[in-house]
Order: structure tokens, then C-alpha cells, then sequence
């Protein structure tokens, strides 16, 4: 296993709630957290490198979702930059080009999926086995029976986000076989 993804899986070990900010003015928040991990759903080009160098500077994690990220294009060119400029930990991204581009890059690559029916959750398990992302992320995460089929399905591990407001949709989450919960909800942050 690779220095990423042991540090990856190492973290999410620890503490398997995963600070999602997408509100810079959270950012210190996230990073005083017992959180190990932190995605990144904001930021532009020129705030991403200091962004990402306070974050591994207090020793967390930043993973980076490339899509979200204002004044970069959504492409490999744009991904090598980040990668071989401002380094984060990882990226997220819904686009399995990209995933497949950083996982030929040497990159912890995490695949999100947004679930709302039949044929995107069948879209996903095929998209899942067919790139095999180091993780995936899908939302709703308060979907334990969908949790548990992706895992199942594919042998990737899920990250279960979006929707989870309290202790007993983590706890469900993580029962239904998600290795991870991210959430922006700072009262989360702190279980």
C-alpha cells in the first residue's frame, strides 16, 4: 500500500469523521477539530497552495475537490499543476477522467457520487469497478441500504456525506459499512 492511501486509511482510523468545509471562514475551525482528515470544497487559484499548505502544516490531511476549485479548468493539465504545485493529500472529483488521470499520477483519488435513483446507483457500481478509485464518496449519505450495496458491489470503501445531521445517521453510516462520514457540519466535527 502507498504512503497516501496507508495515511489515508491510517486517519480515517482514528477518526472517521472527515471535516468538509466549503466556507473558507470555517477553515480554522476544521483544522482545530478532532478531525483527521479535511475535503476541501472551496478556494480558487490564488488561495489553494496557502489553503493547503496550513492545513498539512497543522498535520491533517487536505484532500481537494478539483471541481469545485474557481480559476482552474477541469482537466488533466489543471490536475498535474495541483499535483505537482500546491500537493494536497488527494483529490475528489465526480469526473472519472480526472479520477483516472490522478490515479496514473500517483494520487489518492476519491470518486463522488451523487445518488438519486436506480440508474445512477447503477451507474455508480459500474463507474466504481470500472475506474476503481481509492475511495468513493456518495450522497446522500444517510442511504445505509445503498451504503452497503456499493461496498458490497464494488470493494471500495465509501465515504458516506450530505444529509448527516446528527450522531445517529453517523452511527447508521458507519454500521451500513461506510468507512468515513464527511460532513460541513461543525457540531460533527467535534463527536
Amino acid at each position: 500500500m502507498g504512503y497516501l492511501k496507508k495515511a489515508f486509511f491510517d486517519r480515517i482510523q482514528i477518526n472517521p469523521i472527515i471535516a468538509a468545509v466549503k466556507d473558507i471562514s470555517k477553515l480554522d475551525k476544521a483544522i482545530a477539530s478532532p478531525c483527521e482528515i479535511v475535503f476541501l470544497l472551496t478556494g480558487d487559484i490564488f488561495n489553494l497552495k496557502e489553503i493547503v499548505s496550513k492545513v498539512k502544516s497543522k498535520g491533517k490531511c487536505i484532500f481537494i475537490h478539483i471541481d469545485l476549485i474557481d480559476g482552474f479548468s477541469r482537466n488533466v493539465t489543471a490536475l498535474k499543476y495541483i499535483h505537482e504545485n500546491i500537493k494536497p493529500d488527494g483529490i475528489i472529483s465526480t469526473k472519472s477522467t480526472l479520477i483516472k488521470a490522478a490515479k496514473d499520477m500517483n494520487m489518492f483519488a476519491i470518486q463522488r457520487f451523487f445518488i438519486i435513483d436506480s440508474l445512477s446507483l447503477n451507474n455508480a457500481i459500474e463507474s466504481l469497478k470500472t475506474i476503481r478509485p481509492d475511495a468513493a464518496e456518495i450522497l446522500p449519505g444517510i442511504m445505509g441500504k445503498i451504503t452497503y450495496t456499493i461496498n458490497k458491489q464494488t470493494n471500495r470503501p465509501v465515504i458516506a456525506g450530505g444529509l448527516i445531521k446528527d450522531k445517529e445517521d453517523v452511527i447508521q453510516s458507519i454500521k451500513a459499512g461506510a468507512i468515513g462520514i464527511s460532513t460541513t457540519d461543525e457540531k460533527i466535527w467535534e463527536m
